[in-house]
Formats: C-alpha cells, structure tokens, sequence
C-alpha cells in the first residue's frame, strides 16, 4: 500500500501534516484506526505512529482547510498545464506554509486540484517513463522543500 511509504516519507523529512483525500472512504476518519491498521503500519515502518494523518473525504473540503488555515496550495504533475509551473529546483519552496498536492498514481492530480492551487511544479523526467510512482514523487518534492529551507 503506497500510502504507508508516502506516511514514511513524510515522517523521515520531518513534515508536519498528510492529508489525504479519501473520496472512496477507504481510510477511516480517526487517526488511531488508521495507525493501527496492519498494513499501514507495515508499509510505513511504524512512521505512522509519529504521524498526523488527516483524512478529506473531498478536494473542496481539504482545499477550504488549507485556504482557511492560510496555506499556499502547489499542484505537482509531470504535465505542463499552466505558465505558472515550474521545473522544482527552480520554484520557491521556502513559503512558511506550504500544501503540496500529489495525485492517484493511475489518474494523476485532478483538474479540480490542479486548478485550485496557486502553482504547480514537475520533477524533470530524464529516461523514458512519465513519471515516478507517488511515494517516489513525495520523497523527490519534499526532500527539494526541505533542502531549499536548509539552505538559509
């Protein structure tokens, strides 16, 4: 289950929240549930016990949290979609609070999510594939956010 690596990747990187948009009500609502799932905390290597995990059941619902709470809102996809997107060794990642979305892996980020944020990023794609799976994708983008705070 990818949710358990990307619950590892965020812990190790020392990020503060995952929130999940869970429309097929897969993950259940309450963070011990979901930390005491068998294969969450598995795959996570027992990160999701250190971990805040908050679950949306929408986009809107987690897009109006994050705008309430202040939060700048960055879409990632190996697609240029808009001119406000940016190779991520070159976008601002410093912004104090920042949301950076990842899609489904089949399907990618939603229109509904990508339109909404303020600006989107891509890792740059040097083999033949099209992208890097989504826990992939967390390690690569979280690691540039982290490292580009560092480097202050």
């Amino acid at each position: 289950m990818n949710i358990g690596n990307v619950i590892r990747n965020v812990n190790g990187l020392g990020v503060d929240e995952l929130f999940v948009i869970d429309g097929q009500k897969r993950l259940e609502d309450d963070l011990e549930k979901i930390r005491s799932r068998k294969s969450i905390l598995k795959n996570s290597n027992g990160a999701v016990k250190w971990t805040n995990v908050k679950v949306f059941h929408t986009t809107s619902s987690c897009f109006e949290y994050l705008k309430s709470n202040l939060f700048t809102n960055v879409a990632t996809s190996p697609h240029l979609k808009t001119s406000r997107c940016f190779q991520i060794e070159k976008a601002n990642l410093k912004i104090p609070k920042l949301a950076i979305w990842f899609g489904e892996e089949s399907k990618g980020l939603s229109n509904e999510a990508f339109n909404l944020c303020d600006f989107s990023i891509y890792i740059k794609m040097r083999g033949k594939v099209e992208s890097f799976n989504l826990s992939t994708s967390t390690g690569i983008v979280m690691y540039e956010a982290i490292r580009q705070r560092d480097c202050d």
